[in-house]
């Protein structure tokens, strides 16, 4: 019964009960509420019961549950996976790059006006400018934007020249336009040259 861990099985008090006679709960890791339980058990054992099929099949109805992000996350997984490495659960307060992606795409959601497709592209040109490096899944399709005379699908032809930039490139160029407005502001005020 302690190896099960599905709810239909048992009760949560019988799971505890015997995971402390089997010894993997220890007394001094009990819950708080073991104790007021097995003092004043209920009256009807709280156990999942199937439920009886009258008039054809019933169906146990569970409401899924959605959020709108998951959307977005489940888009951002099927474009880009998830990533070149594990994410690391060890650090308390770590941000995987999903959750960031989400982050961005609610705060441009409440800024812009734009359709689904240009918000999800302008959230990857976002996030790619505060320096995450997004790839996108799928090597075979790059390869082929490099390599002349293979054809190129329609849709890899469509796509965003900047999400195939390089975080290097990008910088640069931020660099090349920060260079820029500093001799525009040095050539507008001579006062401040000499």
């Amino acid at each position: 019964m302690a190896g099960s861990r599905l709810e239909k099985f048992g009760t949560v008090f019988t799971r505890v009960r015997d995971l402390m006679r089997a010894g993997v709960v220890k007394d001094a890791d009990k819950p708080i509420w073991y104790d007021v339980y097995a003092a004043f058990p209920p009256k009807k054992e709280p156990v999942y019961q199937k439920p009886i099929a009258r008039f054809g099949k019933v169906v146990d109805k569970v409401p899924e549950i959605l959020y709108k992000e998951d959307t977005v996350r489940a888009k951002f997984y099927e474009v880009y996976g998830n990533g070149p490495r594990a994410f690391d659960l060890t650090k308390a307060h770590s941000v995987s790059t999903s959750q960031r992606f989400i982050e961005k795409h609610q705060e441009l959601e409440k800024t812009g006006d734009l359709d689904e497709e240009k918000l999800f592209e302008e959230t990857a040109k976002a996030v790619l400018a505060e320096g995450i490096v997004l790839r996108r899944r799928g090597g075979a399709g790059q390869m082929a934007l490099q390599s002349p005379g293979v054809s190129v699908s329609p849709e890899a032809e469509s796509r965003d020249p900047v999400l195939e930039m390089r975080l290097k490139d990008m910088l640069q160029e931020l660099q090349q336009e920060h260079r820029e407005k500093q001799q525009t502001e040095t050539a507008q005020d001579p006062a401040t040259t000499q």
